[in-house]
This record gives C-alpha cells, structure tokens and sequence, in this order.
C-alpha cells in the first residue's frame, strides 16, 4: 500500500494566502503575499500534489485569483494542482483545467444542488473531478460553507459512490482551522466514506504529526483514504511538509 499522500493548502483571498477559521470569512488570518512562492516552498519540501482553494471564488463565483493560480502551477512544475471554489459548471471546470492548468478541479456546492449534472460531468472527465464534501454535524453546507443544505453528507456521498472521481475532499467544518486536532467524529465519517468507494482526503483539524498518524493508521484499515490536507498548521509553524509526510511512514 502506497503511503497517505500529504496536500499542503494554499487558500486565496484577494491574491494573498489565508486562512479561516471553521470557513468564516470574518475570522481571516493572513500568512502572505506570493502565494506562487509558497508552492514552490511546498515542492521543494517533497509535496505531491498542492491543494489550492479560490476563496473569492466559492462566495461570489467570480474567478479574480485566476493570475495568481497560474503562477501557483508553474511554481508546482510538475507536481499536480488541484483547484477548489467557485467551480459550478461545465464552462469552470474546463477553464479551470485548460486555462488556469490545474490537474483536478473540486465540486461542492454545484454537486449538491445540481447531482445529474455533477454524474455526468464526472463520467465525461474521469479522474478529473473531485467532491468537495463539506459537512457541519453531518449535514452538508455549500456556498463556501455559508449555507447548510438540509442534506446528510452520508446520503450524498452514496450518490456519487462508483463514479471515476479523482477524490472526494471530506472536510468537518467543526475542526477546519481549529489547531485542535481532527475529531473522532471526524474520523469515523471519513472512515465510512472510504467504505462506501470513495477515493477519501481528509481535510480540517491535520495540525500535527499525530494527527496525520491518525489519518494514516485509517488508511491502512480504510485504504480508501488516500491524503490529507494540511493548511494552518504549516504557516504556523506547527508542522512542517517534511514531518508531515514523515508521519505517514
């Protein structure tokens, strides 16, 4: 079994790097300026893949990151970026993957609200896409996790269990930005994701080595969880990229 592969984060805000906490737009940390510098900082780090998440873009749908995401791909080389927010049709997803040159594009809140579409856009693009699964107590939240859904996550990744996804991004948006640690509420959602087929990448609450000793001894009972994102923990010192990917061992 190949090791847990971990995806450092990059979330933009207004062409800088940021971070929220529990994906509050009014609890925002700024961590820098360059963000084509800190994938390449990511890279030389031994990083795999890079996730990146347009943070305008989720709220509003207006891509105005779209410079710096192209700079963040030929920082990355080749190591593949896989892109987040704002990506809620067929004209997104190409000009995320044509234009701005990222790998994978991830679906959220267009997969929730509009299903037979998000099939057969993954049927077109198989490895492509990834769901954006994003639950606060179960229920799934969209809208760059401003609005809940009224949907059980379980239900909704059943839904799209057996279609050739390049991931499903599971993120508890209770621990998201936290530093407290991935929950084991958190744990047992991801675990039974996995168990349903889906190719699992943890995400929120991946704020220490330990933490992603967890995620990686999941895997090996889960092997469906293929990574874990890691954001706020590196750019505060926390963990580093190398001990992150240390823990996986």
């Amino acid at each position: 079994m190949t090791p847990l592969e971990i995806l450092p984060a990059i979330d933009l805000r207004g062409g800088k790097c940021v971070r929220l906490r529990q994906g509050d737009y009014n609890q925002e940390t700024v961590f820098g300026d360059d963000p084509a510098a800190v994938a390449a900082g990511f890279v030389a780090a031994g990083a795999t893949r890079i996730h990146v998440v347009d943070l305008d873009a989720a709220k509003s749908g207006a891509r105005t990151n779209g410079e710096q995401i192209k700079a963040i791909v030929a920082a990355a080389g080749n190591v593949p970026v896989q892109l987040g927010g704002g990506v809620r049709d067929d004209a997104a997803i190409d000009f995320a993957l044509n234009e701005l040159g990222v790998d994978r594009t991830v679906v959220g809140s267009a997969a929730v609200k509009n299903p037979d579409w998000f099939a057969t856009a993954v049927e077109a693009r198989p490895g492509k896409l990834v769901l954006g699964l994003d639950y606060r107590g179960g229920e799934v939240a969209t809208d760059g996790w401003t609005a809940s859904s009224g949907l059980s996550a379980v239900e909704l990744a059943k839904r799209f269990a057996g279609l050739p996804l390049g991931a499903a991004v599971c993120t508890d948006i209770a621990d998201d930005g936290m530093m407290a640690g991935i929950s084991d509420t958190a744990l047992r959602s991801l675990a039974a994701f996995a168990d349903l087929g889906l190719p699992v990448i943890a995400s929120g609450g991946v704020s220490s080595a330990d933490e992603v000793r967890k995620v990686a001894a999941l895997r090996r009972e889960h092997p469906n969880v293929v990574g874990a994102i890691v954001g706020r923990a590196i750019y505060e010192g926390a963990l580093t990229v190398e001990d992150a990917i240390a823990a996986t061992l």
